[in-house]
């Protein structure tokens, strides 16, 4: 797989992606799941969600119960996050995952993986500029992959508050169901088209 980490609109573009750039080239590859964000549905659900999602690929998976500071802590989730072959992000309250993942351990583990898939609405933690859910205001996010700010649809209204917050010169890539974005380590790219690019309030190229 070219790209270190991913970013994918959903459970059906995230198995896709993964089987046309990732498994051809690590076959049985030691994958942990992270279900900090699903807050709501529960840890676990958001685990099993995942896993059924990828069920029948070729893949050794293990769920994380990283659910709050103090697990973010455990050297246990820390060490198997470093050294996983693949670690995936689950979709869900991305509020919560940043409270968890924000300057602990864990949060260091996720931002040096190998390869790195977020799914869904939790892509916009893993950027420098995050878009808060509540209301499609700019906040501060991780940083641990610059370069562009990323959100899932929402109301045209919501997302015209957005861009007119952003900075003039800031990408704001919308990530569809079936879009997908990947990061060599240095660029993005868009992989799957459902995925829209604006600067300010103009549609460009990424």
């Amino acid at each position: 797989m070219t790209f270190s980490t991913l970013v994918v609109g959903s459970l059906p573009a995230l198995r896709a992606s993964l089987e046309a750039d990732f498994l051809g080239e690590v076959g049985g590859a030691d994958t942990v799941i992270v279900p900090t964000a699903a807050a709501f549905t529960g840890a676990a659900q958001g685990a099993i969600e995942v896993a059924q999602a990828l069920e029948g690929l070729s893949l050794r998976m293990e769920g994380l119960m990283v659910t709050d500071r103090q697990s973010a802590r455990e050297p246990h989730f820390v060490l198997r996050a470093s050294e996983a072959d693949l670690v995936i992000l689950s979709d869900g309250s991305v509020l919560h995952a940043r409270t968890v993942w924000r300057d602990s351990p864990f949060g260091d583990s996720l931002r040096t993986a190998r390869r790195l898939v977020a799914v869904g609405s939790v892509a916009t933690v893993i950027g420098e500029v995050m878009i808060d859910p509540r209301g499609g205001a700019p906040t501060t996010a991780l940083g641990w992959r610059p370069g562009l700010t990323m959100c899932v649809e929402a109301s045209d209204e919501q997302l015209e508050r957005t861009r007119s917050l952003l900075r003039e010169d800031q990408l704001l890539a919308v990530i569809g169901p079936s879009g997908v974005l990947g990061h060599d380590g240095e660029h993005w790219k868009v992989l799957a088209a459902d995925v829209t690019v604006t600067r300010g309030h103009e549609v460009v190229d990424l």
